[in-house]
């Protein structure tokens, strides 16, 4: 191939990520031209509705999902938290990256941890992960929505809208906007269980032999193993954005495989967590384990009705 076309959102960590793999191709494929197109996407678009209540599959991929579709881009680089689990006839994902911190992360000018707020502080988040979790250890915290770029959540916690605010680790790392406010404090995998698929990139691209083996040079061992644990498991859950799911897998130097997981309720009542452990070579069977184990334990009954507050 003489040139190659990535689709991208418009946000400045979209644009770092779609920077960052074309630079990684450009070292591979020296000759070959790279060039970006930058397209707008449902979550965009609206700002000022919590992601509940406007999500669904592809809430930020749809529309780069349409242009490789219609032969305008033969790639999409995405934050692979965003991925829905099934895509569209004629894409894949291509390519997982290697993965950045995992955890999610606390920002805040005033106070330095979660166990710090003090009661009835004001905490911005627009996950129902988060929020659930947050809620779980600290039910005194008043969560609100937070909408908008990186750089908008931050301004608006500068501004004294929010005590703190929860945002991904791994965001801020690529950004190098760990010190734009007084404390940055990862919050252990422990008390807050990633999102499936956080710190990584997926590379969706069209089925197209070319392409794929172009883009084979972007796939990380360890971080495939590890999200297919997580994209399996809320696949089995049929679980999106739309409910609160937090999924965690690790492969360890000897080769085992630990993951982890919690759903419940968005107010945090009620919250089932479970873990298991496999190993690399059944790892693909290893997310419909826990998946069915957390089934067996009422996880369809708590989703529904999770999804049920989270409407109203």
């Amino acid at each position: 191939m003489k040139k190659l076309v990535i689709a991208t959102r418009g946000s400045k960590l979209a644009l770092w990520q779609s920077e960052h793999i074309k630079a990684e191709l450009k070292n591979h494929f020296p000759e070959m031209e790279i060039e970006l197109r930058i397209f707008k996407t449902k979550g965009d678009k609206i700002l000022d509705t919590p992601l509940a209540l406007i999500g669904g599959k592809g809430l930020f991929t749809k529309e780069l999902e349409d242009a490789m579709l219609k032969g305008d881009a033969h790639m999409a680089v995405h934050s692979l938290k965003d991925v829905p689990t099934e895509l569209p006839e004629g894409l894949v994902l291509s390519a997982i990256t290697k993965r950045e911190d995992v955890r999610d992360a606390m920002l805040s000018e005033k106070y330095s941890s979660v166990e710090e707020l003090p009661g009835g502080a004001v905490v911005g988040t627009t996950s129902l992960r988060r929020r659930m979790q947050l809620l779980h250890l600290r039910p005194d915290l008043n969560i609100k929505d937070l909408r908008g770029n990186v750089d908008t959540r931050i301004r608006k916690l500068k501004n004294g809208e929010f005590d703190a605010i929860i945002l991904a680790a791994a965001g801020l790392n690529r950004l190098g906007l760990t010190g734009e406010v007084r404390y940055f404090s990862p919050i252990d995998t422990e008390k807050m269980i990633p999102a499936m698929g956080q710190a990584a990139l997926g590379i969706e691209s069209v089925s197209d032999p070319d392409v794929l083996k172009i883009v084979s040079v972007l796939n990380d061992e360890k971080s495939m193993i590890e999200t297919t644990v997580e994209r399996t498991f809320v696949d089995r859950l049929q679980g999106g954005c739309q409910v609160p799911i937090g999924v965690r897998a690790e492969l360890l130097e000897n080769g085992d495989v630990i993951a982890k997981a919690v759903i419940g309720l968005p107010n945090g009542r009620e919250l089932l967590k479970d873990k298991v452990i496999g190993t690399k070579e059944n790892y693909k069977e290893l997310g419909n384990i826990l998946a069915d184990s957390m089934i067996e334990n009422g996880a369809k009954e708590l989703l529904k009705r999770a999804e049920e507050i989270a409407f109203k």
